[in-house]
């Protein structure tokens, strides 16, 4: 009789039950806790038999029963092992089975929301993203606009009225030989026909170099146009600001300054950029979309 006795295995506890339902489906306990978004420590401290560890009796009822459920077993044989319900429904602990123990300080205590609650934090986010704000700001925001292509239009048309001069020059040279020839000899009038008419010769070429001067000032030395809206600014050798503001779409800008000239262009990927007559390609600088270069 004594060896019968000493050989029996002890009855199963309900945390014994739930530990080899799980071990039987091969389900590890921390996959188990996620998929019922219950702590780990609560489903441990229940298999353990670890009762004064949870709540109370009706709460490791519940959490015993959803365990059942979860694993598809029956729920009567674990619920028969453990402590009665203390009279409180188990429809009103249902919302505790998620509720985080407070024992230790958790991870989750110091979420991001928790920490954008405290004012002086908020006062030094705006204020960084002031500083930011200000240091990407175009420089030369509220400069005023110089009237650029002006000065080349009046330039170029300046240049085409001295061809009148030179013919008038020709006639009166003209004029004068034929009064020179009415009072001398015919040879002495002949004489004077050749001179007059090798002086008149070299007037020719002087239309076409001021023809071609006038071509060079009516194509600017920099011309640009943009397909977005683009802050543009350009300074001159001696420090005069071109340009400096934002050039609306389609707007085309045509300028002429002493070189080299500073260029800054707010959107690179929008501009277009010719060079005396030739374009030019605009690498922005780093990760953003602004263009500077030095055009000479």
């Amino acid at each position: 009789m004594a060896e019968d006795v000493t050989g029996a295995s002890p009855a199963p506890t309900a945390g014994a039950l739930l530990r080899r339902a799980r071990e039987a489906q091969g389900l590890h306990i921390a996959v188990l806790a996620a998929n019922l978004k219950v702590p780990q420590r609560k489903l441990e401290a229940l298999e353990r038999d670890r009762l004064d560890e949870l709540p109370d009796a009706t709460f490791a009822r519940a959490l015993a029963q959803t365990v059942c459920r979860a694993l598809k077993i029956d729920a009567a044989p674990v619920l028969a092992l453990l402590p009665p319900a203390a009279g409180a429904g188990l429809e009103q602990v249902s919302a505790g089975l998620n509720t985080p123990f407070r024992d230790k300080p958790a991870a989750q205590d110091f979420a991001p929301v928790a920490v954008l609650r405290h004012p002086a934090l908020i006062v030094v986010v705006l204020l960084l993203a002031g500083a930011a704000a200000l240091w990407f700001w175009p420089r030369g925001a509220g400069a005023p606009v110089p009237a650029g292509p002006a000065p080349a239009a009046s330039e170029a048309t300046a240049l085409f009225p001295p061809a009148a001069p030179a013919e008038a020059a020709s006639a009166a040279d003209t004029a004068a030989s034929a009064a020179a020839s009415a009072s001398e000899p015919a040879s002495a009038a002949a004489a004077d026909a050749a001179p007059a008419t090798a002086a008149s010769s070299p007037s020719m070429p002087a239309p076409s170099a001021e023809a071609a001067a006038a071509t060079a000032a009516a194509d600017p030395l920099l011309q640009l146009r943009t397909t977005a809206a683009s802050w543009i600014e350009i300074v001159d050798a001696g420090g005069r600001t071109l340009v400096s503001r934002v050039v609306t779409p389609g707007e085309p800008l045509s300028l002429d300054g002493a070189l080299p000239l500073r260029v800054v262009i707010g959107n690179a990927a929008a501009t277009e950029v010719t060079f005396r007559g030739q374009p030019v390609t605009l690498v922005p600088v780093g990760n953003t979309n602004v263009a500077r270069l030095e055009l000479k």
